[in-house]
């Protein structure tokens, strides 16, 4: 039985309840454009009375997560047409000499970094069209370094703050700083990455053979003839390391995460955008995402306003006790195995208002609430490995993977994405318990 809220009629409760799962049910069936169907809940829950407009924009709507994206979307975007991106990556199978499993080894490594500090759609966009050109040239089948790019880019996306989109939101919501991931998260994801690799490697092993010839006509490419625009170039790569800084020291500049990107971004519009092609910038925004973005929150704000969350929060603390190491253990696992299902945007949005009610309800230390939040930001993002529909990310590989005549298959893909998952879940739960739970380090 749900605790209503003062001022909260039953009948708001039910029309909530039914929205928000109308819209989740239609979002994980793709039949419509989630952002659609996320702006129309959105409404509906305004319309209904459930959620005021003004409450909506001023408390539901996180903006600090919303200008993050959109200020590295525009860097992205910017750079991404001088060609810097294609440029590094035939550097990087070149460093390799041709050999097949350096290759993928070298090319997991950039995915992994770039997915730290590039949103996840943007980074497979970048390197799946390359690694199939790459292996083209090869005479080789491409699915294993597709597939191996897919779990280390949602691998690496834990790593950082800016890596993963849940990874914003948890940050935003619970104040946790770049420099917060950078200590406690990216040492534990780059133990997972390496140990994926490894494993990776082992599992393709008998795939990874290329005759002389075809590496030879690899090194014979000119990686700078991808450079479409030298200058821009140069300016992509200072404004990113400029970027990076801010972040690093945005608790000692006392600016948020969404001012450093923001300003990034204008920086790298200024000195390398002319007015002409401004347009063409914006027209790289994934608005589609960011609408999905604005709806998603004032959905999951319609459950807070009657209580549904609160509720959760109590069943979770019933269920667990309140024991924060079981709490956390159960997060991690619960969102693992979720958001291997269902996108972890969603999943994430509607999780942490209910880690901030048991916050509230148990009157734990900062430390305490803290490995919950690491649990839950570990969980979404390693679960997305789970299926082949665990993230937009992976979904759009297997689709350019058809479109070049070599579909990954559901079955093909847990093959090798369960050992994976699983893998990389053991060895969080592991550190969450050891360094968060009993040494306290959070």
């Amino acid at each position: 039985m749900i605790n209503v809220e003062p001022n909260v009629a039953n009948w708001q409760i039910i029309v909530a309840v039914v929205i928000f799962l109308t819209s989740y049910a239609l979002i994980i069936s793709e039949k419509i454009n989630r952002s659609i169907i996320a702006m129309s809940g959105a409404l509906l829950m305004v319309i209904f009375g459930i959620v005021d407009l003004h409450v909506a924009y001023t408390e539901h709507i996180h903006w600090a997560t919303i200008f993050l994206l959109l200020g590295m979307m525009i860097l992205v975007g910017i750079a991404n047409k001088s060609g810097i991106f294609q440029y590094i990556a035939i550097k990087t199978a070149q460093s390799a000499n041709g050999d097949p499993m350096k290759i993928l080894i070298r090319l997991a490594l950039l995915t992994a970094v770039g997915s730290a500090f590039i949103d996840l759609v943007t980074m497979v966009l970048l390197i799946s069209p390359i690694t199939i050109a790459i292996t083209r040239i090869l005479h080789m089948n491409p699915i294993p370094f597709l597939i191996t790019e897919i779990l280390v880019c949602n691998i690496g996306g834990a790593a950082t703050l800016v890596g993963d989109p849940p990874n914003i939101m948890i940050g935003v919501a619970a104040d946790i700083s770049f420099n917060d991931f950078l200590i406690h998260i990216t040492p534990i994801i780059i133990i997972i990455l390496l140990i994926t690799i490894a494993y990776l490697k082992f599992y393709f092993k008998n795939h990874l053979h290329a005759e002389k010839r075809y590496q030879q006509g690899l090194m014979d490419i000119d990686p700078n003839e991808y450079i479409q625009n030298m200058a821009l170039a140069k300016k992509s790569v200072f404004v990113f390391a400029l970027t990076l800084l801010g972040f690093v020291l945005h608790q000692f500049l006392h600016m948020e995460p969404a001012v450093v990107a923001l300003s990034g971004a204008t920086l790298l519009m200024l000195i390398g955008t002319k007015e002409s092609d401004l347009d063409e910038v914006f027209h790289s925004v994934e608005w589609v995402t960011i609408f999905f973005f604005a709806g998603l929150f004032v959905l999951v704000g319609g459950l807070v306003e009657v209580g549904v969350i609160k509720q959760l929060a109590s069943w979770m603390i019933e269920v667990t006790g309140g024991n924060i190491a079981l709490t956390s253990l159960v997060i991690l696992w619960g969102a693992g195995f979720a958001s291997a299902f269902v996108d972890n945007i969603p999943l994430v949005a509607t999780m942490i208002p209910m880690v901030q009610d048991m916050g509230t309800q148990l009157a734990v230390s900062q430390t305490e609430i803290s490995t919950i939040w690491w649990s839950l930001a570990l969980g979404a993002c390693l679960g997305g490995n789970g299926t082949l529909i665990a993230s937009s990310a992976n979904l759009i590989v297997a689709s350019i993977a058809v479109r070049e005549g070599a579909p990954i298959s559901f079955t093909d893909f847990l093959k090798v994405s369960v050992p994976v998952t699983l893998i990389s879940l053991v060895i969080a739960s592991v550190y969450i318990y050891f360094v968060f739970i009993k040494l306290g380090f959070s």
